[in-house]
């Protein structure tokens, strides 16, 4: 069983926006502490074998300008990998790119920070209706996963399976309200960001 409250605790969420050059860009921010080496986090986000076990099948050369694909997900370009301490990436759905940056940081004796950025344009109106939730959600169960496969690297994490039981929806639940309060805390009005993230929520959630 999955203890909800804990695992959303131990995340942290931040929200902010970064000027580029074709324009205004979202910017959204999740980090966690796992209580392993840096080089055992690095081959766990880098190896296709172990990213199928917490996250999704992926296919494509990992590598410095290979192309990946993520099994019905995004795909994109690896743009800079640097062993043991992060790797950048665009973030392709659709005719939408965005970009990710990784950074692993040692954290004391056997325990690693991971800092994932995740930097989109997205339109305002979009913004207002689902908010950062919208991606939030999925980065928040993909470092539950991983969390997991970390506490047991032989086992296969079915993310489907879970956010089908009242377990997931509720962490999928408490998830999106603390992605509505990070924008809170990054100047967005309360009651705007808070009813944008049980909007995302419901979505998820069907």
């Amino acid at each position: 069983m999955t203890d909800v409250t804990h695992e959303i605790s131990t995340v942290a969420r931040s929200v902010g926006r970064r000027t580029l050059e074709a324009g205004e860009a979202r910017v959204l921010t999740i980090s966690r502490t796992y209580p392993t080496d840096q080089a055992d986090l690095w081959d766990a986000c880098t190896s296709a074998e172990r990213i199928a076990r917490w996250f999704l099948p992926v296919t494509g050369e990992l590598r410095p300008g290979g192309r990946y694909q993520l099994e019905g997900n995004a795909g994109g370009v690896v743009e800079r990998c640097e062993a043991p301490h992060g790797f950048a990436a665009t973030w392709e759905m659709g005719d939408e790119v965005s970009w990710i940056t990784v950074r692993l940081e040692p954290e004391g004796d056997e325990r690693t920070r991971f800092t994932l950025e995740h930097l989109a344009h997205v339109d305002d109106v979009r913004w207002a209706e689902f908010g950062p939730a919208a991606a939030g959600i999925g980065w928040d169960l993909g470092l539950l996963g991983l969390e997991r496969h970390l506490a047991d690297p032989s086992s296969m994490v079915d993310e489907a399976a879970f956010t089908a039981t009242d377990e997931g929806r509720a962490f999928m639940a408490e998830s999106g309200r603390a992605w509505g309060e990070a924008a809170v805390a990054a100047g967005e009005d309360p009651a705007a960001a808070r009813a944008a993230a049980e909007r995302t929520v419901g979505f998820y959630s069907g």
